[in-house]
């Protein structure tokens, strides 16, 4: 079993439980400290609750009371749970540390870690740089927001294997010490400003993942943003940029008709499968930080010659009757949904809408020029119409959730036409998740044979 060495605390609490709780708690619990548990929503008796009440744990739920933090030296949050929340203002009252399960995550990796975060395409590099170590025969895990809870996964992780973490502004805004040996950092755009309140705490969490780096780590910047190339200027680490607009001598870049590490050629741009400018910059900064991790030029170029694209995220889904179908339902934003317009060069159907957290959509319309009709859904589906009828699409439907909007898009749409998801909407409105909403996609795209 991996011990916490560097873990001074011997009274911790445990807020929230779901994946990233329970996985913290046990391990803290395996490492013999104290641990309270509170949550309030849990039920009051549920497997999990009684296996972390074996190992010791004193379990509080249905309500937050003050006296959770009576005794307790260091706070272990669930990411998902705001910093206005009066447990973690009261913690932070008694100038109690608050953390997440990151941190702890950290401490018990022996082995390079490659830190990922950016406001879009986190998911697609950490899978790229991931399948770009595996062919190239280089030990690799994958954990943290892609869905693996990061301290489970250090728990099994070898000294001489890599751990790939997505990490989400929500995670890193709860980290101390926690530094990855190759960061890279995407993009930044305005984005969970209801989490973070402000454009600068959503920065300043973003941030954290270079800043407890040293001169002996590896730093994979977006060159072509001018907010991130501002916010590094005095990063302690090796600065290594991409940029798809101009050459670079020390970092990642491409022409017309190659990628370049540095001044090594090292594919064909033309052999590229995957769809999308915004994913050449995904595909520049992975090809940076496995480089740096030891991958070969073979082995990025088999993933990149065969890799079509992370589930719900720009995924190619079918052709039916020379039309081609995508799911990217993990366009959640208006931001995510202008990318994937800009992916497509033929006439685009738009299936878009879904919860209304307050925006018009106004930014969407220089990107509409290629679409040809839009259904709607959702709270936001008179929101959208609206803005069709601005940008002049000829045909708009409204309709009443995703499964029927694929049915309405194939009626209107004409051989060669891409059929695209991409809500510019959260889920939340009529589907659990975003992944749940891409599955309904999917499943009414079969249907449609």
């Amino acid at each position: 079993m991996k011990t916490l060495e560097a873990f001074p605390y011997s009274n911790i609490l445990v807020l929230g439980l779901a994946k990233s709780g329970t996985a913290a708690a046990k391990v803290l619990l395996k490492n013999n400290k104290y641990v309270r548990i509170n949550d309030g929503k849990a039920i009051q008796s549920n497997d999990q609750i009684e296996e972390l009440k074996e190992m010791g744990a004193e379990v509080i739920i249905g309500s937050h009371p003050f006296s959770v933090l009576d005794d307790i030296q260091i706070v272990v949050k669930n990411p998902g749970i705001p910093y206005d929340n009066p447990i973690v203002a009261e913690a932070e009252k008694r100038n109690i540390p608050v953390i997440t399960e990151i941190e702890i995550a950290g401490l018990l990796t022996k082995g390079p870690i490659i830190g990922i975060t950016g406001s879009n395409g986190k998911t697609t590099t950490t899978t790229l740089i991931t399948e770009m170590l595996k062919c190239s025969q280089k030990p690799v895990k994958v954990a943290g927001n892609i869905g693996k809870v990061a301290t489970d996964i250090a728990q099994t992780t070898d000294e001489d294997e890599t751990m790939v973490i997505e990490l989400s502004s929500f995670q890193l805004q709860g980290i101390k010490n926690f530094k990855p040996n190759i960061a890279v950092l995407l993009n930044i755009y305005e984005a969970h400003l209801d989490y973070h309140k402000t454009f600068e705490n959503y920065k300043a969490a973003k941030f954290n993942i270079f800043k407890s780096q040293t001169k002996n780590d590896y730093l994979v910047y977006n060159a072509d943003d001018p907010t991130i190339t501002e916010a590094i200027h005095n990063a302690d680490s090796i600065k290594i940029p991409f940029s798809r607009k101009k050459q670079l001598k020390e970092g990642v870049w491409i022409d017309e008709q190659y990628v370049y590490f540095k001044n090594e050629r090292v594919m064909s741009r033309k052999d590229i499968v995957l769809v999308g400018e915004h994913n050449l910059e995904n595909i520049l900064a992975a090809i940076a930080a496995a480089k740096l991790n030891g991958a070969t030029n073979s082995g990025i170029y088999q993933v990149l010659t065969t890799f079509q694209g992370v589930k719900h995220r720009l995924q190619f889904v079918d052709t039916i009757n020379n039309r081609t179908f995508y799911n990217d339902s993990k366009a959640t934003n208006i931001l995510a949904t202008q990318k994937a317009l800009g992916a497509f060069k033929n006439s685009i159907i738009l299936l878009a809408g879904g919860l209304d957290r307050g925006n018009e959509f106004h930014d969407l319309l220089p990107f509409l020029k290629k679409v040809k009709g839009m259904v709607v859904f959702g709270q936001t589906a008179d929101k959208l119409a609206g803005i069709a009828k601005e940008a002049q699409i000829p045909i708009v439907v409204k309709t009443e959730n995703v499964q029927m909007a694929v049915k309405e898009a194939y009626e209107i749409s004409a051989p060669a036409d891409t059929i695209l998801l991409s809500p510019a909407c959260a889920s939340w409105d009529q589907y659990k998740t975003f992944e749940e909403r891409g599955d309904m996609f999917i499943q009414a795209v079969h249907t449609l044979r």
